[in-house]
């Protein structure tokens, strides 16, 4: 999965892109590259981000998934947002799944997935972006991460959904300090709910690989992202997010 961001601030600055052109250029690359996904989104998740407008993203995400879907009718495309009117929106441009990296916090977001029958990526965070990496802590990161995760997908399948649309993700350097990071990917598919469910791993150049390879800028941290999407083929992690 591709990451496409349409935002002046995520935390890799290569992901970025401010027009439409740069848009449709990008994700013709990762076509060429070999990406099965392009997740677009509009709205920066970083540690410290302020929320974007419902308006504002949804302005900057729709003119790109029409315009991407246009040029690549066979790829996959998914909407990377939290909002179910952009969600909404996205599904009805030419989007195929909706990656909420607040779990579902917006039960319309349930709804809407249940009535398109829609993919659908269900990510942990403690706390929001704004504050998520004050002081992250867990009493046992698996187990918490784990029943997070399996609360938010008990709502998606008592809607109807089936378990193999529900994707799991449990948020690395979403609320997590290094050492809750390395117990999460260590356990791989143990945090994953139910058995028929995807798991997604999104480690791509995050700063946990400046902690553990003095790596400060992203544009350096690529030899680790390959090292982890190596080990998640063998821990059977299903779609790897990146960069």
């Amino acid at each position: 999965m591709g990451v496409l961001n349409l935002t002046p601030d995520s935390f890799h600055a290569a992901s970025r892109v401010d027009s439409l052109e740069s848009a449709v250029a990008m994700a013709s690359r990762m076509a060429d590259d070999g990406a099965d996904w392009i997740d677009i989104g509009a709205e920066s998740t970083r540690p410290g981000a302020s929320a974007v407008d419902p308006e504002e993203e949804a302005r900057r995400a729709i003119p790109v998934i029409e315009a991407v879907r246009s040029i690549l009718p066979e790829m996959c495309i998914s909407i990377d947002t939290r909002r179910e009117s952009v969600a909404r929106a996205a599904l009805d441009s030419g989007a195929d799944m909706v990656n909420d990296v607040s779990a579902l916090s917006d039960q319309k977001m349930v709804d809407l997935v249940a009535q398109r029958g829609c993919p659908v990526c269900i990510m942990h965070m403690q706390g929001l972006p704004e504050n998520m990496q004050d002081d992250p802590s867990y009493g046992n990161v698996v187990a918490e991460v784990r029943g997070a995760l399996e609360n938010a997908a008990t709502r998606l399948f008592e809607a109807g959904v089936d378990p193999g649309r529900v994707i799991a993700d449990p948020g690395i350097g979403f609320g997590k300090s290094l050492e809750h990071n390395l117990a999460l990917l260590s356990a791989g598919r143990s945090v994953v709910p139910n058995e028929r469910m995807p798991l997604l791993w999104g480690v791509s150049r995050k700063s946990m690989f400046q902690h553990l390879l003095g790596r400060e800028d992203t544009s350096d941290r690529l030899s680790g992202s390959l090292g982890i999407a190596a080990r998640a083929i063998d821990l059977g992690v299903d779609i790897i997010r990146v960069h």
